[in-house]
């Protein structure tokens, strides 16, 4: 098995990318702590991960909250004994406003979750596998981390956000043994869009974000970027670190 005994952790583990890593995962032998905010369906993929055989972990809280990311890290200690990977997946859209009609409440909310959470976890993490003498971080970033076509401002921010954390985790801390590396799904198959309901939608940026996903090449399907998680999160890519990459079929490309 490629992760046999690697404690993890996984963030928005209930439902989508975040599911399937987690899944996966615990497939190939890991002890996995699984968090995400909605309790009930964060219940059903416990128990139908524990019935799989798996082993894990759940804990229901708001990752944008410091307190929250934070004791994600001190669980698995606490559980397993120590944390070999870390896996920022929980993300949440905006609702496609360009910054002329960007909202304060929009953009606190969008860069807590997106932003400010993997920050929180990623800090504790680093200082946790300094103590282990090692550890790999695998950062979940977006298309819109590439591009400014992809969402609206406060998403595609939080996004280029995250690409710029993995960046400075991967240099600093390679002589450590810490990785940090990124995945930027392209289009992909989740329940993300239930986080950008239709009626708060802002038209025109819509209309923008509309032209540039009418050139998608191809749907992903979770399981394709939790297995790009897996080899990151496995000793197969010891060497690789600070990269960024895109899962896209492409789109990319352009």
């Amino acid at each position: 098995m490629r992760l046999q005994d690697k404690v993890i952790v996984v963030t928005g583990a209930a439902s989508g990318m975040g599911l399937a890593i987690a899944q996966l995962f615990t497939r190939e032998g890991a002890k996995v702590v699984a968090a995400d905010w909605n309790g009930e369906r964060l219940g059903t993929a416990v128990e139908g991960i524990r019935a799989s055989g798996g082993e894990i972990t759940p804990s229901q809280g708001d990752i944008s909250d410091q307190a929250s990311a934070e004791a994600l890290v001190d669980l698995a200690v606490s559980t397993y004994g120590r944390l070999d990977v870390l896996v920022n997946n929980a993300g949440v859209m905006d609702y496609m406003a360009g910054v002329g009609e960007l909202t304060d409440e929009v953009w606190t909310r969008v860069l807590g979750i997106n932003l400010n959470g993997p920050m929180y976890t990623s800090r504790r993490a680093v200082r946790q596998m300094r103590e282990q003498g090692g550890g790999s971080i695998v950062n979940v970033a977006s298309t819109a981390a590439l591009s400014g076509g992809a969402a609206g401002a406060a998403y595609t921010a939080s996004k280029h956000g995250l690409i710029g954390l993995t960046r400075s985790t991967a240099w600093m801390y390679a002589q450590q043994g810490i990785r940090c590396n990124a995945i930027c799904p392209g289009a992909t198959k989740t329940n993300i869009a239930e986080t950008m309901p239709q009626d708060r939608l802002d038209p025109a940026g819509a209309a923008r974000a509309g032209a540039f996903a009418a050139l998608v090449p191809a749907y992903l399907d979770s399981l394709d970027i939790a297995q790009l998680a897996l080899f990151l999160a496995s000793d197969e890519s010891r060497y690789i670190n600070g990269a960024i990459i895109p899962a896209d079929g492409g789109w990319m490309a352009l």
